[in-house]
């Protein structure tokens, strides 16, 4: 075999054996490098197609439907519902505008929780102001439901329930801070804050959409009174695991810095109390703002004085507080009011509802004279402790007067720092915006320029346009914890209570009770004899609120004329139509009298068979 052959088999048995491989040695480094580049290019088929959004993960929805607390000031009312399960955080009231004479308190239209009784819960209570507990008592008369709240919150809300006949009928509970309340498939948190009232709360919601913070009214106060500071750790720890939704009271949203600490209000005590040595100190505030009236009592013992408590809702609230040991009052200093005159004028400080200027309290019968046990006299000084609500200036306003010219010294809030607010101000806004991190925001509590401002503020904070909800009562905001939006409205509005009488003053019975203040009264008397027809008595006139009869009897004598001539006028078919005839009448004399005065008083006919 020559050479060529011999290259020639070695080629092919080559070509037959089995081909080894040879692999390279990777030096550590090298192999980390490698598999980072692995982790960093996935598949093609793990790759997200270009423009393509990831998946969201649907979440049974949550509704959040607001009865109450929204473009007005008062009567706070929330429904939060979830598959078949209902509850509701707070039921207050407000008070009458202007415009509703004779009302004495307005609260929420409960039509939709009565429709939906069967799945409510229960009910939480943020605390104990009468904008968050004062329609309680008429909501429990229709849906009796477990009522959970802290402590004081509670023992005020008993009180409203033994006015209404209600008390021991209803299933109170007393849960702490920090403490969860079950609510079928939601949870409810309580979550401690500082307000002008002790054992105040917010509210982080745990829904299967998400987790749902309301702060109630809230304001962060470093050295409050009690010695227990709004649970900030909390809110923050809430929010860096995600908060779907911030639900915030916005009451002072237009007021730039930080709401000042009660403890300044104290020290403005101090000052005034030295001030007013030699005379007698009236202090009216409000009843519920048991911090203010703990450093009055303060005070009082510092400069050796007795404390007389005036007005049903002071008393009854203060009563609650010492019983529960949220006052502090060393034996001896509270005096009753028929005690009073044993001591020197200079011993004694009174406290006394009335701050608001509303016509029947204390301070208010006081200014004008008319107070059964105390005379206003120079010898008086006056602190009001508290800032009008809007709408009431006036009101306050008359009563500072009166009280001058009784010749007493007055002190109010603009003249010293007598009264802070017990709401948050913006950049406290801002910080539980920061603190809570949420999603959406949805601002409440407030007229419409405080929620504007409110969600104003929370887009400067960086929240999307889109995520900020200014709602209104009846509206149904729904979340998946991906969205959020409104969907649909509920019946919602106010209903006036009168007395015993709950709804039964609508808008009719409104206009014509502004009608009667502001033109007065007419009432047309006639006789008719049913089976000859004929008139044989009037008519008469009768006027109440529109004029003087005596000193208009030429008006009055023209107008009774005018009717004379017609029912002259009429037939005998219009006098048997009774409702027809009485149009004639009224339409015959309000033409008459606005052409003669220019008003259009509320005529009346009346028929009478003889």
């Amino acid at each position: 075999m020559n050479e060529k052959e011999k290259n020639t088999k070695a080629k092919q048995n080559s070509a037959a054996a089995p081909k080894r491989t040879y692999r390279k040695r990777t030096s550590a480094k090298e192999k980390t490098v490698t598999e980072k580049k692995v982790k960093a290019e996935p598949t093609a088929a793990a790759k997200p197609k270009a423009g393509r959004k990831p998946k969201e993960v649907k979440k049974t929805p949550v509704k959040i439907i607001p009865l109450g607390g929204l473009n007005e000031i008062g009567k706070n009312m929330t429904v939060f519902e979830c598959s078949n399960d209902i509850f509701i955080l707070d039921c207050g009231l407000a008070f009458p505008d202007a415009d509703m004479p004779g009302v004495d308190i307005v609260i929420p239209d409960f039509t939709y929780v009565e429709r939906n009784k069967e799945k409510i819960r229960g009910i939480v209570i943020t605390h104990g102001h009468e904008d968050h507990i004062g329609g309680l008592a008429y909501l429990l008369k229709k849906i009796n439901v477990p009522v959970y709240a802290t402590r004081l919150t509670i023992g005020l809300i008993e009180g409203k329930l033994k006015e209404q006949g209600l008390y021991g009928k209803v299933n109170l509970n007393i849960v702490e801070p920090k403490k969860t309340v079950k609510m079928g498939c939601m949870a409810v948190e309580f979550i401690k804050v500082n307000h002008s009232i002790p054992d105040s709360v917010g509210m982080a919601i745990h829904t299967p959409a998400g987790v749902i913070v309301h702060t109630g009214d809230f304001k962060v106060d470093y050295s409050p009174i009690d010695g227990k500071i709004i649970d900030l750790a909390r809110f923050g720890e809430l929010g860096s695991r995600g908060v779907l939704a911030l639900m915030a009271d916005s009451t002072n949203a237009e007021r730039p810095g930080y709401t000042h600490s009660e403890r300044t209000v104290g020290e403005s005590f101090d000052k005034l109390f030295q001030k007013g040595e030699g005379k007698r100190i009236i202090i009216a505030t409000f009843s519920s703002n048991i911090h203010r009236v703990q450093q009055i009592v303060n005070c009082a013992e510092r400069y050796g004085r007795k404390v007389a408590v005036f007005g049903r809702s002071m008393v009854n609230v203060i009563n609650t507080a010492i019983e529960l040991g949220y006052l502090d009052v060393p034996d001896g200093i509270f005096i009753d009011i028929e005690m009073m005159n044993r001591y020197e004028s200079e011993k004694i400080v009174l406290i006394t509802t009335g701050s608001q200027g509303e016509p029947m309290s204390a301070l208010t019968r006081m200014a004008m004279n008319d107070h059964k046990k105390v005379n206003i006299t120079p010898m008086d000084f006056i602190i009001i402790s508290a800032t009008p609500i809007p709408g009431n200036e006036k009101f306050v306003t008359r009563v500072v007067n009166e009280l001058m010219k009784s010749g007493a010294e007055v002190v109010y809030e603009a003249m010293y720092e007598v009264h802070v607010s017990g709401h948050a101000c913006q950049e406290e806004l801002k910080l539980m915006q920061a603190l809570t991190k949420p999603k959406f925001f949805i601002p409440v509590h407030g007229e419409y320029k405080h929620l504007k401002k409110h969600a104003d503020l929370a887009k400067q904070m960086g929240l999307p346009n889109e995520n900020v909800i200014i709602a209104e009562i009846g509206n149904v905001i729904e979340t998946d914890g991906n969205s959020m939006k409104i969907v649909s409205q509920v019946p919602a509005g106010r209903v006036l209570v009168d007395g015993l009488g709950v709804g039964d003053v609508g808008s009719i019975v409104l206009r014509d009770r502004k009608h009667l203040a502001q033109d007065g009264l007419i009432i047309i008397v006639i006789g008719i004899e049913r089976s000859t027809n004929e008139i044989v008595a009037g008519p008469d006139i009768i006027s109440r609120g529109f004029v003087y009869v005596r000193e208009s009897e030429e008006l009055m004598e023209e107008a009774k004329g005018l009717l004379t001539d017609t029912l002259a006028n009429c037939s005998a078919s219009e006098l048997r139509e009774w409702n027809s005839l009485k149009g004639k009448l009224r339409d015959a004399l309000s033409d008459y009298i606005y052409q003669k005065t220019k008003r259009s008083p509320m005529i009346l006919p009346i028929i009478m068979e003889t």
